[in-house]
């Protein structure tokens, strides 16, 4: 238990249904929805594109979306693909032979959103309510407007330029040039025309007729290859979940082209050893030297299965397990893997276990702050880049192709035991959020913090050549880990945000935990 002389946030306990979120408002959303008698899936959905209008520089209707779905009584979880792909027409050598890079605010960065379709889906089979009367909260938001949360204002601030380039983008978030600030209104009425079509029409409202239009000919006018067609044969993916046992309790993630199964990867390392009596110093250093295996074969790996093969089988094997763990020297350093510091941090994920049971771990994203920074005139819609992840290299797995789906760095969890939902959870932050995975699971199931204090504990992430270090750690960890070699890196910022539903049957309760890092809270009933 929390010291409550100190400022903190207690875990939420609720004996009906909760909601985890990093908005507030967000949080309301689906609250509402589940107090009216909605199931899980629609509180997310609803809640979700809410924030889509409110947190614009973290997701939008322009991103993609995947998530994980345990109907009461399911032996295993529902995993949705919900991410788009790539034109037709996008080939490597077209890029290569014209001397073409992925660059952030290019629309060749702009792959076929999916979270419209990818929610259509969700509520169409699980849902008990239709698009159009779960996106009536945002379009209330977008139209008549929305406060500015403090976490927000602070985010945009940092993604100013990113959207001062595009005529479109600078009318729509910027006010006289600058970000809003904290508690500013603002209101987005061509994003609320939009999504009052999508809420009559169902999602071909985004992908058919004049939506689509205006986002194909903004893109095509800016060199893009997108067609009408592109956006027409969008569609999401039932997916194969990718699992491991870690402490007696399975651990669900969707499988690539995402990289959740880097979280599995690390776990069944760490499964070998005593996280609960490892040295704060002990365990911050195990932790990066696992990471830099998994992510190692993650960059060299993992892409759209559709189009390669990823090796799945082997990954999870004793084999590999036996070889990453051979590797890992407690008392040195390896050698640090770089793989390319491309920061992607802006995603947004939430939690809902409603009445009945029945748990949803959904996440979405625009890629970077902003996204691309395109925003298409006459819809309102601000585009993502996740494009970015492929590379342009004939020959690896992840080179861009036509309609192929990149490599993702947005994963959803679900933790199960002897066949009952345990935890829908999720961290957010880019390439983080692997390592969020693992820090969260054993923080609970290791080191037997609760669901709050679990996402409180200060983080460390092995990134790019150094450990990122959060501030919290003990006096002497810093000292400690650079003399087993390892360069350490201040903490620029918060690192990720996250979010969990612990479900504890013994008592009958719901344990909600919501990240302090953002404005975000948990809330039951």
């Amino acid at each position: 238990m929390r010291d409550f002389s100190r400022p903190g946030r207690s875990p939420v306990y609720a004996a009906n249904a909760a909601v985890a979120t990093s908005h507030p408002l967000s949080t309301l959303a689906a609250i509402e929805v589940l107090r009216s008698g909605g199931n899980a899936v629609d509180a997310g959905i609803a809640a979700v594109a809410v924030q889509c209008v409110v947190d614009p520089l973290m997701t939008g209707i322009g991103g993609d979306c995947f998530a994980l779905y345990a109907p009461k009584g399911a032996k295993a979880p529902i995993a949705l693909n919900g991410s788009g792909r790539s034109p037709a027409a996008a080939h490597d050598a077209w890029y290569l032979e014209r001397g073409i890079a992925l660059e952030p605010t290019s629309p060749h960065a702009v792959t076929v959103p999916g979270a419209v379709a990818a929610w259509g889906k969700l509520l169409r089979d699980h849902g008990t309510r239709s698009l159009g009367e779960v996106l009536q909260p945002a379009i209330r938001y977008a139209e008549d407007g929305y406060p500015v949360q403090p976490r927000v204002a602070l985010d945009w601030s940092r993604s100013v330029e990113r959207v001062a380039g595009d005529p479109a983008s600078a009318a729509t978030y910027l006010i006289e040039g600058r970000a809003p600030r904290v508690g500013t209104i603002m209101r987005h009425p061509k994003l609320a025309a939009t999504l009052k079509r999508i809420a009559a029409e169902g999602p071909r409202g985004f992908y058919e007729g004049a939506v689509a239009e205006d986002i194909v000919t903004r893109l095509r006018a800016l060199g893009g290859l997108h067609t009408l067609d592109d956006f027409a044969e969008a569609a999401p993916e039932i997916v194969t979940p990718v699992t491991t046992r870690y402490r007696g309790y399975d651990v669900y993630e969707c499988p690539p082209s995402g990289q959740g199964l880097a979280v599995l990867m690390m776990l069944n390392v760490l499964s070998h050893y005593d996280i609960a009596a490892l040295s704060e110093l002990d365990r911050v250093h195990l932790f990066a030297e696992a990471c830099k295996q998994a992510y190692h074969h993650r960059d060299a790996l993992f892409a759209d299965p559709v189009l390669n093969r990823v090796p799945v089988e082997h990954l999870l094997s004793e084999a590999w397990r036996a070889s990453a763990h051979g590797a890992i020297d407690m008392g040195r350093a390896q050698e640090p893997v770089i793989w390319p510091e491309l920061l992607h941090k802006d995603t947004v994920y939430l939690s809902v276990v409603d009445r009945d049971g029945n748990a949803l771990s959904l996440i979405n994203s625009i890629f970077q702050g902003f996204g691309s920074g395109i925003t298409a005139p006459e819809s309102g819609v601000l585009l993502h880049n996740r494009g970015l992840s492929f590379r342009i290299d004939p020959g690896h797995p992840n080179t861009i192709g036509p309609r192929k789906r990149p490599m993702h760095t947005i994963i959803p969890g679900l933790l199960m035991r002897d066949g009952e939902t345990v935890a829908p959870f999720g961290v957010m932050g880019g390439h983080y959020q692997a390592m969020g995975h693992v820090e969260l699971l054993t923080g609970i199931i290791d080191r037997g913090l609760d669901v709050q204090e679990a996402l409180d504990a200060p983080r460390s992430f092995a990134y790019g050549g150094g450990i990122e270090m959060e501030p919290g750690f003990a006096e002497g960890i810093v000292s400690g880990l650079e003399a087993r070699g390892h360069r350490t890196i201040p903490a620029s910022g918060p690192i990720g945000g996250g979010q969990i539903i612990w479900i504890d049957r013994e008592r009958g309760v719901l344990a909600a935990g919501s990240d302090p890092r953002k404005d975000g809270s948990a809330l039951g009933y």
